[in-house]
């Protein structure tokens, strides 16, 4: 007889966060999960939830989950309260995980294996809806924050580019923050001007702010690169 631990109970309190808040479930509305039911073993939320508390403590490599699905705790974590014929309380491999994160451009309902679409805007939208909904009422001021950092790229991704200012091959994410709150991530390629794209995300983020918070003074903070 043997007895199953975990180094891994901080994971509790972010669970106890999100049953407060529901933000996993609100981001697993942003996708469509075309999978036959008949065959669909974790719902997307389930994935979800476990890909984004196994990162938040800790296990950024999908790799990782081979020994975490088996973990009570993160069943516990990842909301996995009916048990499967087939697998019990075990939670998704490194491989179907795979299939959710690189779901291609262009899949839909037809597509063999990656199934579970994102709807982009919704994404996008969603960031910004969280950060809303954590106040109870409107601050009178915020201060929006942006800049783009490297990305590093070890093989011959996608849009891989050398960078002068890095002196690297890597990406040119863009970033927008509210104090810690994370507003917008969007990943580009390096041959830009670390400012292409910013305005738009701008407008689109003022723009739902000003729904909720129609009276909030808003300041804009960057580098003179932007």
């Amino acid at each position: 007889m043997y007895t199953t631990i975990t180094s891994d109970t901080g994971g509790l309190l972010l669970r106890e966060l999100d049953v407060k808040f529901g933000f996993i479930e609100q981001f697993a509305n942003c996708f469509d999960d075309y999978r036959s039911p008949l065959f669909t073993v974790h719902s997307t939320q389930e994935l979800l939830a476990q890909r984004i508390l196994g990162i938040a403590l800790g296990y950024k490599d999908l790799n990782d989950h081979e020994q975490l699905r088996h973990d009570p705790l993160m069943a516990v974590l990842a909301g996995k309260t009916d048990p499967s014929p087939q697998e019990g309380f075990a939670l998704a491999g490194k491989c179907t995980l795979n299939r959710l994160e690189l779901t291609p451009v262009g899949a839909n309902e037809e597509s063999r294996y990656k199934k579970i679409i994102a709807r982009h805007r919704d994404t996008d939208d969603f960031f910004v809806n969280a950060f809303l909904q954590i106040y109870s009422q409107s601050p009178k001021r915020i201060v929006l924050d942006l800049d783009a950092t490297d990305d590093p790229l070890h093989g011959h991704q996608w849009g891989r580019f050398f960078h002068g200012y890095y002196k690297c091959y890597c990406y040119l994410p863009l970033y927008i923050f509210c104090g810690f709150h994370l507003l917008c991530a969007k990943l580009r390629p390096s041959d830009i001007d670390a400012a292409a794209g910013s305005v738009k995300q701008l407008a689109r983020i003022v723009k739902q702010i000003r729904a909720k918070w129609p009276n909030v003074q808003i300041v804009i903070r960057a580098d003179s690169g932007f």
